[in-house]
């Protein structure tokens, strides 16, 4: 049984999978009929992406003395062995930068722009059959707990960053392995950090945010690695990220907290 809803039965994980993927498809969709709101979504976006461009481009021009830096052990190597060492540890610097730019890429869209993806979320609801009431919490509160929130999942990021970044270094699963897991760990709090909206206007505290996440695995990954992969399209994190907000809000609410009524 679904223990998040009881009263359905197990779903099936590669079902789940393709159905998540369909809903970022409806999101873009829904935003693509509705040019406004996606202009509207783009605003946030484009504020982030002008500091993340400017702090990306700083890493790739000091791409070799970093990873000089983190391979001091090389330095007695023959030429064609250092080089090699070098350019892996670079590519596992960028690599591991990258991982953590996309997700607190959406983090830190969805914190600027809280105002203008809470207004996407609730016409998206509205279109759907309507969004439930505002939660009777302070803004102040609701605030604290998006930091809080966002501070949690930076830590995250970098821990895994860290991991991946080491595990880079492996033959052959360093530039295989690593790549697809990074992907899916990814894709999950993708999806957690999207479906915060509706969830938390649903009264949803992380804590059973990410309950109803883990017992939706597929869902939550088809979704989340889908939107990953559309993030790592060159500008698709901007462009791409009104539809995923409202493909999220869609998922939160048919799926994950059930039809509001």
């Amino acid at each position: 049984m679904d223990p998040v809803h009881p009263g359905n039965p197990k779903p099936s994980f590669f079902r789940d999978l393709f159905t998540g993927i369909g809903y970022l498809v409806r999101g873009i969709g829904w935003t693509a009929r509705r040019p406004g709101q996606w202009l509207f979504g783009l605003i946030p976006a484009l504020i982030v992406l002008v500091v993340y461009v400017a702090a990306l481009t700083a890493l790739a021009f000091n791409l070799d003395d970093l990873a000089s830096w983190v391979t001091p052990f090389a330095d007695g190597w023959s030429s064609g062995a250092r080089d090699t060492a070098r350019v892996v540890a670079g590519i596992a610097i960028f690599g591991a930068a990258l991982f953590v730019a996309i997700l607190l890429f959406t983090a830190l869209t969805l914190l600027v722009g809280d105002p203008f993806y809470e207004k996407i979320a609730e016409r998206v609801e509205d279109s759907a059959g309507g969004a439930p009431p505002e939660p009777d919490v302070p803004l102040g509160v609701q605030i604290v707990r998006a930091i809080r929130d966002g501070l949690l999942l930076g830590v995250i990021a970098l821990a895994f960053g860290l991991v991946f970044f080491v595990c880079g270094f492996l033959p052959v699963v360093g530039q295989t392995v690593v790549p697809v897991v990074a992907a899916f760990v990814s894709g999950w709090f993708l999806t957690a950090e999207l479906t915060s909206i509706a969830l938390e206007r649903r009264g949803l505290l992380r804590r059973e945010r990410f309950a109803r996440l883990r017992a939706n695995r597929g869902l939550t990954l088809g979704f989340g690695v889908a939107t990953f992969v559309v993030f790592l399209i060159p500008l698709g994190a901007v462009v791409a990220m009104p539809g995923a907000v409202a493909g999220a809000t869609l998922l939160a609410r048919e799926r994950l907290a059930g039809p509001y009524r």
